[in-house]
Protein backbone atom coordinates (compact mmCIF):
# COMPACT_ATOMS: atom_id res chain seq x y z
CA UNK A 1 0.00 0.00 0.00
CA UNK A 2 1.14 3.64 -0.57
CA UNK A 3 2.84 5.03 2.62
CA UNK A 4 1.73 8.12 4.00
CA UNK A 5 4.18 10.80 4.77
CA UNK A 6 3.52 13.83 7.32
CA UNK A 7 6.18 16.22 6.85
CA UNK A 8 6.06 20.03 8.79
CA UNK A 9 7.74 22.97 7.72
CA UNK A 10 6.77 22.08 4.30
CA UNK A 11 6.79 25.81 2.46
CA UNK A 12 10.06 26.37 1.53
CA UNK A 13 14.08 24.74 1.72
CA UNK A 14 14.86 21.56 3.05
CA UNK A 15 10.84 21.09 3.75
CA UNK A 16 9.47 21.67 0.64
CA UNK A 17 12.25 20.34 -1.54
CA UNK A 18 11.79 16.71 0.39
CA UNK A 19 7.96 16.95 0.30
CA UNK A 20 8.49 16.89 -3.96
CA UNK A 21 11.00 14.67 -4.24
CA UNK A 22 8.74 11.97 -1.54
CA UNK A 23 5.35 12.60 -4.19
CA UNK A 24 7.37 12.21 -7.00
CA UNK A 25 8.64 8.54 -5.83
CA UNK A 26 5.48 6.98 -5.02
CA UNK A 27 4.56 8.42 -1.33
CA UNK A 28 1.34 10.21 -0.59
CA UNK A 29 2.74 13.12 1.23
CA UNK A 30 0.90 15.82 3.85
CA UNK A 31 2.95 19.09 3.53
CA UNK A 32 2.68 20.67 6.64
CA UNK A 33 3.28 24.32 7.01
CA UNK A 34 1.29 27.81 8.65
CA UNK A 35 1.23 28.97 5.28
CA UNK A 36 0.18 26.02 3.34
CA UNK A 37 -0.71 28.62 0.44
CA UNK A 38 2.99 28.48 -0.49
CA UNK A 39 2.59 25.50 -1.54
CA UNK A 40 -0.50 25.39 -3.89
CA UNK A 41 1.16 24.98 -7.15
CA UNK A 42 3.11 21.88 -5.91
CA UNK A 43 -0.69 20.55 -5.14
CA UNK A 44 -1.15 17.14 -7.01
CA UNK A 45 -2.89 13.54 -6.07
CA UNK A 46 0.31 12.83 -4.19
CA UNK A 47 1.25 15.71 -2.47
CA UNK A 48 -1.33 17.72 -0.10
CA UNK A 49 -0.48 21.15 1.55
CA UNK A 50 -1.98 21.32 5.09
CA UNK A 51 -2.25 23.86 7.50
CA UNK A 52 -0.45 23.48 10.62
CA UNK A 53 1.21 25.05 13.72
CA UNK A 54 3.53 22.90 15.17
CA UNK A 55 3.43 25.26 18.86
CA UNK A 56 -0.53 24.71 18.88
CA UNK A 57 -1.61 21.35 19.66
CA UNK A 58 -4.98 21.37 18.54
CA UNK A 59 -3.68 22.54 14.86
CA UNK A 60 -1.47 19.06 15.57
CA UNK A 61 -4.54 16.73 16.47
CA UNK A 62 -6.83 18.33 13.95
CA UNK A 63 -4.26 17.56 10.83
CA UNK A 64 -4.14 14.15 12.52
CA UNK A 65 -7.44 13.48 13.02
CA UNK A 66 -7.75 14.37 9.05
CA UNK A 67 -5.30 11.81 7.64
CA UNK A 68 -6.60 9.32 10.52
CA UNK A 69 -10.02 9.82 8.74
CA UNK A 70 -8.86 9.13 5.44
CA UNK A 71 -6.14 6.85 5.27
CA UNK A 72 -6.03 5.11 9.30
CA UNK A 73 -2.46 5.36 9.13
CA UNK A 74 0.68 7.98 9.21
CA UNK A 75 4.06 5.87 8.09
CA UNK A 76 6.24 8.59 8.16
CA UNK A 77 6.56 11.31 10.65
CA UNK A 78 9.18 14.22 9.34
CA UNK A 79 9.83 16.94 11.97
CA UNK A 80 11.35 19.42 9.97
CA UNK A 81 9.54 22.93 10.95
CA UNK A 82 12.33 25.35 13.00
CA UNK A 83 14.15 28.34 12.68
CA UNK A 84 17.38 29.87 14.04
CA UNK A 85 17.34 32.68 16.75
CA UNK A 86 20.81 34.97 16.49
CA UNK A 87 21.51 36.14 19.49
CA UNK A 88 24.00 36.61 22.74
CA UNK A 89 23.09 34.68 26.05
CA UNK A 90 23.18 38.07 27.56
CA UNK A 91 20.41 39.56 24.91
CA UNK A 92 18.30 36.99 24.12
CA UNK A 93 14.88 37.95 26.06
CA UNK A 94 12.80 35.28 27.82
CA UNK A 95 10.00 35.36 25.29
CA UNK A 96 12.69 34.89 22.31
CA UNK A 97 14.11 31.44 24.35
CA UNK A 98 10.71 29.97 24.92
CA UNK A 99 9.76 30.65 21.36
CA UNK A 100 13.38 29.28 19.99
CA UNK A 101 12.65 25.72 22.17
CA UNK A 102 8.26 26.15 21.68
CA UNK A 103 9.17 25.88 18.02
CA UNK A 104 12.35 23.50 17.51
CA UNK A 105 12.01 21.22 20.51
CA UNK A 106 8.51 21.47 21.65
CA UNK A 107 7.22 21.38 17.90
CA UNK A 108 8.96 18.36 17.63
CA UNK A 109 7.45 16.60 20.65
CA UNK A 110 3.78 17.96 20.48
CA UNK A 111 3.40 16.40 16.78
CA UNK A 112 5.60 13.29 17.74
CA UNK A 113 2.73 12.71 20.55
CA UNK A 114 -0.05 12.55 18.53
CA UNK A 115 1.66 10.57 15.65
CA UNK A 116 3.06 7.59 17.86
CA UNK A 117 -0.26 5.98 18.61
CA UNK A 118 -1.25 5.71 14.82
CA UNK A 119 1.94 4.18 14.31
CA UNK A 120 1.73 1.88 17.47
CA UNK A 121 -1.33 0.47 16.53
CA UNK A 122 0.14 -0.52 13.50
CA UNK A 123 3.66 -1.78 14.39
CA UNK A 124 5.35 0.09 12.28
CA UNK A 125 6.52 3.68 12.00
CA UNK A 126 9.39 5.77 11.09
CA UNK A 127 9.91 9.12 12.71
CA UNK A 128 12.74 11.35 11.07
CA UNK A 129 13.80 14.33 12.31
CA UNK A 130 15.92 17.08 10.95
CA UNK A 131 18.38 18.70 13.41
CA UNK A 132 21.88 20.03 12.28
CA UNK A 133 25.24 20.18 12.72
CA UNK A 134 25.15 22.16 15.43
CA UNK A 135 23.44 19.57 17.39
CA UNK A 136 26.35 18.14 17.85
CA UNK A 137 28.99 21.78 18.19
CA UNK A 138 28.60 25.41 19.66
CA UNK A 139 28.60 28.28 18.01
CA UNK A 140 28.84 32.05 19.50
CA UNK A 141 25.48 33.78 18.68
CA UNK A 142 23.46 30.54 18.18
CA UNK A 143 23.30 29.40 21.75
CA UNK A 144 19.64 29.06 21.75
CA UNK A 145 19.19 27.71 18.20
CA UNK A 146 22.40 25.04 18.89
CA UNK A 147 20.84 23.67 22.45
CA UNK A 148 17.72 23.14 20.91
CA UNK A 149 19.27 21.29 18.25
CA UNK A 150 20.89 19.67 21.28
CA UNK A 151 17.43 18.63 22.37
CA UNK A 152 16.49 17.30 18.83
CA UNK A 153 19.67 14.41 19.47
CA UNK A 154 18.46 13.66 22.77
CA UNK A 155 14.92 13.33 21.82
CA UNK A 156 15.84 11.18 19.04
CA UNK A 157 18.35 8.59 21.10
CA UNK A 158 15.87 8.44 23.71
CA UNK A 159 12.28 7.64 21.47
CA UNK A 160 14.44 4.61 19.68
CA UNK A 161 14.83 3.08 22.96
CA UNK A 162 10.96 3.57 23.63
CA UNK A 163 9.51 3.03 20.65
CA UNK A 164 11.52 -0.16 19.23
CA UNK A 165 9.40 -2.65 21.17
CA UNK A 166 6.47 -1.21 18.37
CA UNK A 167 8.71 -1.58 15.12
CA UNK A 168 9.42 2.14 15.16
CA UNK A 169 12.41 3.55 13.54
CA UNK A 170 13.54 6.98 15.11
CA UNK A 171 16.07 8.61 13.20
CA UNK A 172 18.02 12.36 12.70
CA UNK A 173 19.30 13.84 10.04
CA UNK A 174 22.15 16.33 10.54
CA UNK A 175 22.47 18.83 7.76
CA UNK A 176 25.35 21.21 6.97
CA UNK A 177 24.86 24.68 5.92
CA UNK A 178 22.06 24.50 2.64
CA UNK A 179 21.02 26.99 -0.19
CA UNK A 180 17.65 27.37 0.81
CA UNK A 181 15.83 30.86 2.07
CA UNK A 182 16.52 29.83 5.60
CA UNK A 183 19.11 33.09 6.19
CA UNK A 184 16.59 35.01 4.55
CA UNK A 185 13.42 33.78 6.03
CA UNK A 186 14.34 31.77 9.05
CA UNK A 187 16.85 33.45 10.88
CA UNK A 188 15.59 35.85 13.64
CA UNK A 189 17.81 38.59 14.80
CA UNK A 190 17.92 40.03 18.56
CA UNK A 191 18.41 43.59 18.09
CA UNK A 192 20.06 44.53 21.47
CA UNK A 193 22.73 41.84 19.86
CA UNK A 194 23.00 43.51 16.66
CA UNK A 195 23.08 46.91 17.49
CA UNK A 196 26.08 49.29 16.88
CA UNK A 197 26.95 49.79 20.24
CA UNK A 198 26.78 46.56 21.60
CA UNK A 199 29.64 45.03 23.31
CA UNK A 200 29.55 42.44 20.98
CA UNK A 201 29.72 44.13 17.88
CA UNK A 202 32.84 42.91 16.66
CA UNK A 203 31.86 39.33 17.15
CA UNK A 204 28.69 39.82 15.06
CA UNK A 205 30.39 41.90 12.28
CA UNK A 206 32.65 39.19 12.23
CA UNK A 207 30.67 35.84 12.41
CA UNK A 208 27.45 36.92 11.17
CA UNK A 209 28.13 37.99 7.45
CA UNK A 210 30.19 34.45 7.50
CA UNK A 211 27.47 32.15 8.73
CA UNK A 212 24.76 33.92 6.08
CA UNK A 213 27.53 33.37 3.12
CA UNK A 214 28.08 29.43 3.76
CA UNK A 215 23.94 28.95 3.97
CA UNK A 216 23.43 30.99 0.98
CA UNK A 217 26.35 29.09 -0.79
CA UNK A 218 25.38 25.66 0.77
CA UNK A 219 24.48 22.29 -0.66
CA UNK A 220 21.27 21.63 -2.56
CA UNK A 221 18.10 21.06 -0.39
CA UNK A 222 17.42 18.02 -2.66
CA UNK A 223 20.31 16.20 -1.22
CA UNK A 224 18.13 16.10 1.86
CA UNK A 225 15.13 14.45 0.01
CA UNK A 226 17.26 11.61 -1.12
CA UNK A 227 18.72 10.79 1.95
CA UNK A 228 15.21 10.46 3.29
CA UNK A 229 14.54 7.80 0.97
CA UNK A 230 17.44 6.14 1.50
CA UNK A 231 16.36 6.05 5.63
CA UNK A 232 13.23 4.70 4.47
CA UNK A 233 14.46 1.74 2.08
CA UNK A 234 17.00 1.03 4.49
CA UNK A 235 15.84 -0.42 7.62
CA UNK A 236 19.71 -0.85 9.27
CA UNK A 237 20.50 2.82 8.32
CA UNK A 238 22.72 4.25 11.36
CA UNK A 239 20.44 6.46 13.42
CA UNK A 240 21.71 9.72 12.78
CA UNK A 241 23.68 10.66 9.60
CA UNK A 242 24.87 13.96 8.31
CA UNK A 243 24.76 15.52 5.09
CA UNK A 244 26.50 19.11 3.56
CA UNK A 245 30.17 20.00 3.70
CA UNK A 246 30.06 21.49 6.87
CA UNK A 247 28.45 18.63 8.63
CA UNK A 248 30.75 16.25 7.21
CA UNK A 249 33.59 18.38 8.19
CA UNK A 250 32.95 19.30 11.42
CA UNK A 251 30.95 16.24 12.90
CA UNK A 252 33.91 13.69 12.69
CA UNK A 253 36.23 15.94 13.76
CA UNK A 254 34.44 16.63 16.90
CA UNK A 255 34.45 12.83 17.58
CA UNK A 256 38.42 12.71 16.76
CA UNK A 257 39.57 15.69 18.84
CA UNK A 258 39.38 16.86 22.52
CA UNK A 259 36.66 19.15 23.40
CA UNK A 260 40.03 21.75 23.72
CA UNK A 261 41.45 20.64 20.55
CA UNK A 262 38.43 21.38 18.79
CA UNK A 263 37.01 24.78 20.05
CA UNK A 264 40.77 25.63 18.75
CA UNK A 265 39.98 24.50 15.25
CA UNK A 266 36.46 26.12 15.42
CA UNK A 267 37.91 29.43 16.71
CA UNK A 268 40.95 29.61 13.42
CA UNK A 269 37.67 28.34 10.96
CA UNK A 270 36.14 31.22 12.13
CA UNK A 271 38.35 33.43 13.20
CA UNK A 272 36.85 33.84 17.07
Amino acid sequence: MQKVVLITGASSGMGRATALFLSQNGFLVYAASRNPQKLQELTSKTLIPIKLDVTDSQSILNVVETIQATHKKIDILINNAGYGLVATVEDVTEAEMFAQFNVNVFGVLRVTQAVIPLMREKNEGLIINISSFLGKIGLPLLTLYNSSKYAVEGITDSLRYELKDFNIRVHSIMPGFFDTNFAKENLVTNSATFAKNSPYATLVSNLAPVIVEQINSGNNPSEVGKMILEIIQNEKFPARATIGEKAQKFIPMRKELSDEDFERRVREYYTL
